[in-house]
């Protein structure tokens, strides 16, 4: 290294491990995406079909434009993940009695069995992800986590990924605007 180019105690070096607590979070977090992701191939599904069953589970007979707005993603593209789930047979879209406009969202026998597959998956995932802790530390973890979450104002809930869901949508009918124009 240059003498013009040393090296400060504040510059981790090529190998030398980060103690950034926001470095660590997002390392961690796009490592737990990913590998969440790569489990959930076992029930063929991906992040975002799994987070729709999940809030469906809780929240059933929610409205499809309620779930896109808790959710907030583009009502058009929840469409097309819900129809993925309707196709498969977990998912069943029910006439909602209290305004016939609208259909609300229900699981199905086969919706259920695969909840409970995901909750395999999901706590083969969490015990993976945190094996290095013991079980007081993973809950002092979950609540340092939860405090973040709440002072960042995240949805309780929701996954911050759903939000590509709206940008996608949008980006994607700017570019076949701008197409049609030319």
């Amino acid at each position: 290294m240059s003498p013009s180019k040393t090296r400060t105690t504040d510059e981790p070096s090529p190998g030398r491990r980060t103690d950034s607590p926001a470095f660590l979070l997002a390392q961690v977090g796009a490592h737990a995406a990913l590998k969440f992701a790569e489990r959930l191939t076992a029930v063929d599904l991906s992040p975002a079909h799994a987070g729709i069953l999940r809030f469906v589970t809780m929240a059933g007979g929610i409205s499809q434009q309620a779930l896109a707005e808790h959710l907030r993603i583009l009502p058009s593209r929840l469409v097309v993940l819900i129809d993925q789930l309707e196709e498969r047979g977990m998912l069943e879209r029910r006439a909602d009695p209290a305004d016939r406009r609208s259909y609300a969202l229900h699981l199905t026998d086969k919706g259920r069995d695969t909840m409970k597959a995901i909750g395999r998956v999901a706590r083969d995932h969490q015990d993976a992800l945190l094996a290095a802790l013991s079980s007081e530390e993973r809950d002092r973890l979950a609540s340092l986590l939860l405090r973040v979450a709440d002072q960042q104002g995240l949805r309780p809930g929701v996954h911050p990924g759903f939000a590509r869901f709206r940008t996608e949508s949008r980006s994607k009918a700017r570019g076949r605007r701008v197409q049609s124009a030319t």
